[in-house]
């Protein structure tokens, strides 16, 4: 039984590229996907694909190329092996996504809304998100620094246990 068993995981991972298990999880989760879109959709469904769509389109046309013309631009300032860049890029994603979602606090444009739904002040959302993105980019400086200092020549290599 077990090897009869075995070759249909074989024939199974011959037409399917992957173990039946993959194909398993997979189903389910476009199962779980089909039961999250029909909830989801059941409301104002043609909102939220307008909503959907625009989002898309908003981030095709308009965002990538603006996070490419940033990355180039950052590249010629910055003459620089791309694992520098890089040090760069993940703390400037991270901030700029974090405006992306909490922008209408941020700029001050929902303060009253979101003092008479919560209860509380919304004038610490830019001094926050400011403070983060200090700290990101704190934090991938040291880290920058500390990649350098360990692969600086002359340093005798660490010798584990």
């Amino acid at each position: 039984m077990g090897r009869a068993a075995e070759l249909r995981g074989d024939a199974v991972r011959g037409r399917y590229g992957a173990s039946p298990w993959h194909l398993l999880l997979l189903l389910c989760s476009f199962a779980l996907t089909a039961y999250a879109g029909v909830r989801l959709l059941s409301g104002d469904w043609f909102g939220i694909a307008l909503w959907i769509v625009g989002a898309a389109l908003l981030h095709d046309l308009v965002l990538l190329p603006l996070y490419a013309l940033a990355d180039r631009a950052v590249s010629a300032v910055l003459p620089a092996p791309a694992v520098w860049i890089n040090h760069i890029r993940v703390p400037a994603f991270v901030s700029g996504l974090l405006l992306l979602v909490w922008f209408p606090l941020i700029l001050g444009e929902q303060t009253r809304r979101y003092e008479r739904s919560t209860g509380l002040s919304a004038d610490i959302f830019p001094r926050r998100w400011l403070l983060i993105t200090a700290v990101l980019f704190a934090v991938s400086a040291l880290w920058l620094a500390l990649r350098r200092w360990r692969a600086r020549p002359g340093r005798a290599p660490e010798v584990s246990p």
